[in-house]
């Protein structure tokens, strides 16, 4: 079976990391050797990364110009150390957030060049793009309301997800337009309705364009929810 490469974008509460499970779930119980990974993290050196881009563990908080640089530092260790010997072996790679976020985060919400961070993807990354990507879409409201959910009284919101609403508003018309430059690898998909109904169209998306990669009982498998 050939390896395949599959990142899950969207903005904050769309619900990216439980989908990503549940297709793991359903490939791994089909026999297919997955691997999950995030960004930035994913690695020991990556994820301290994580932990200065998103809680200032570092002691202060980055510059823009340092944020940028940094998801392409953790972004290049990942791929070298994790995704490329995965996909070699023939595994499949999951992944939260990749390039694209990137570019929807501090190209079109921090205002970089997008040439440029193209440039520093590029090289970041050896030219290794997914073989699809889901965007998942959700609404402002629906995107509050679930992170009041996640955090409760505990751990509190990240520095993303304290930014104000234009800055969120402007990554989400960053992800529509890559969605639109690239519509043949970037699936535009709403998270506004129940998460079954969502794996689903995921799960016959992943069926219709990668059956040559997946066991002949694909068609057979049974659904997360049903395991």
């Amino acid at each position: 079976m050939k390896g395949r490469f599959i990142s899950f974008e969207g903005g904050e509460g769309c619900g990216k990391t439980t989908h990503m499970a549940l297709l793991a779930k359903r490939l791994q119980a089909m026999g297919v050797e997955t691997v999950l990974a995030r960004e930035p993290g994913g690695t020991p050196l990556c994820e301290a990364i994580r932990g200065m881009l998103q809680f200032d563990t570092g002691g202060e908080p980055p510059t823009p110009e340092a944020e940028a640089l940094l998801f392409c530092a953790s972004r290049a260790q990942l791929v070298r150390n994790v995704i490329r010997p995965a996909l070699e072996r023939g595994a499949w790679v999951l992944c939260d957030r990749f390039a694209d976020s990137t570019l929807a985060y501090q190209g079109y919400g921090r205002g970089f060049d997008l040439p440029t961070l193209r440039s520093m993807l590029r090289f970041a990354t050896g030219g290794l793009s997914p073989d699809a990507t889901f965007l998942l879409e959700v609404s402002a409201g629906t995107r509050d309301s679930r992170l009041c959910v996640r955090y409760g009284s505990e751990i509190g919101p990240d520095r993303f997800e304290r930014e104000k609403d234009d800055f969120h508003r402007r990554v989400r018309d960053g992800f529509e337009h890559l969605a639109m430059e690239e519509p043949g690898r970037i699936v535009r998909i709403s998270t506004e309705r129940p998460m079954a109904e969502t794996a689903a169209e995921i799960w016959a998306t992943i069926e219709s364009r990668f059956s040559d990669s997946l066991p002949d009982r694909a068609a057979g498998a049974p659904s997360p929810e049903a395991t």
